[in-house]
C-alpha cells in the first residue's frame, strides 16, 4: 500500500467502525479455539495484533518497514518480511491470522502464500483469513491500496483446500451496509473517474461511525448463531491444518 494509507491505518484504527466491527465479528469464530502462540500475517500497523493479545502470545509480520514501525510502537514483537517467505520455523503457531493481505499486488502468488501460512501452523492449528470478495465490487479503494485479485467463495475455498487446509468456516462479511459500497462503486464506474491520489479511509462522525458499528455487530450476532451470509464486501474464512497427515 501506499505509505500514507499506513499513516491513516495508524491513527483510525482503533476507532473506525470497520476495524472495530471486524474485530468483533472474528471473535466470534476464535472464541473457545485452543490457542496459545499466534502469528499475525500482514500486520499493518498493529492493531489487530493488539487485540489478538488476548487470546495468547502474538507475533506479527509485515512487508512494508513503516508499519513495522507502528507496531513495534505498540509493544508488539515483529519482524519485517513477506508472506511468500514467512522467517518462522514449521509448525510454529497454533492460530495464523490473515487480514486483507493475500488480496495485494505485493503478493505474487497467493497460492503460495497460503501454503506457507499452513507450513508455521501446527497440526490442529487454525488460519483465520479475510479477503476482498467478488470482483464487482472492486472500486477505487481496491485499486488505491494495491488490491489484485477478489475472491469469490468457491474460489477460496479451491485455494485453500489446494495449499492442505480443511475449510471449518466461511462466510461473507459486512453485508448490511452492501447496498451502500455498491452504489458507490456503479457511481465510480458511470462517471469513468479516476482513483484518489489520497486516502479515502477517514474517520467519520461518532453518529456515522455508530451506525457502521451497529451493522457490524448484527452480522457478529447472526455468524455466532450459526448464520453464514452469502454475499458481502469481504470473506471471512476459518481454516484447520489437519492434525492426521495421511
Amino acid at each position: 500500500m501506499e505509505r500514507l494509507e499506513y499513516e491513516v491505518m495508524a491513527h483510525v484504527e482503533d476507532q473506525l467502525w470497520w476495524y472495530v466491527g471486524m474485530r468483533r465479528i472474528a471473535d466470534v469464530w476464535l472464541q473457545g479455539l485452543p490457542i496459545t502462540t499466534i502469528l499475525d500475517a500482514g500486520c499493518g500497523t498493529g492493531g489487530n495484533a493488539k487485540w489478538l493479545t488476548k487470546y495468547g502470545h502474538i507475533i506479527g509480520f509485515d512487508y512494508e518497514s513503516v508499519a513495522c514501525g507502528y507496531t513495534q510502537q505498540r509493544d508488539i514483537s515483529v519482524a519485517c518480511a513477506s508472506i511468500n517467505a514467512i522467517p518462522f520455523r514449521d509448525q510454529s503457531f497454533d492460530l495464523v491470522t490473515t487480514f486483507d493481505v493475500i488480496y495485494h499486488r505485493a503478493v505474487a502468488d497467493d497460492l503460495a502464500a497460503l501454503k506457507e501460512c499452513y507450513r508455521v501452523m501446527a497440526p490442529g492449528g487454525h488460519l483465520l483469513l479475510r479477503v476482498a470478495a467478488f470482483d464487482w465490487l472492486g472500486g477505487h479503494h481496491h485499486q488505491r491500496v494495491h488490491g489484485a485479485r477478489r475472491y469469490t467463495p468457491r474460489g477460496l475455498t479451491s485455494l485453500l483446500q489446494q495449499a492442505g487446509f480443511h475449510v471449518q468456516k466461511l462466510s461473507c462479511v459486512n453485508t448490511v451496509l452492501l447496498p451502500l459500497v455498491l452504489a458507490q462503486v456503479t457511481m465510480e464506474r458511470l462517471r469513468h473517474t479516476a482513483a484518489l491520489d489520497h486516502s479515502d479511509v477517514e474517520l467519520p462522525s461518532p453518529l456515522v461511525n455508530r451506525i457502521g458499528l451497529t451493522a457490524l455487530n448484527l452480522e457478529a450476532a447472526l455468524l455466532r448463531i450459526g448464520i453464514s451470509l452469502p454475499v458481502g464486501v469481504s470473506l471471512l474464512c476459518l481454516a484447520q491444518r489437519p492434525i492426521d497427515q495421511s
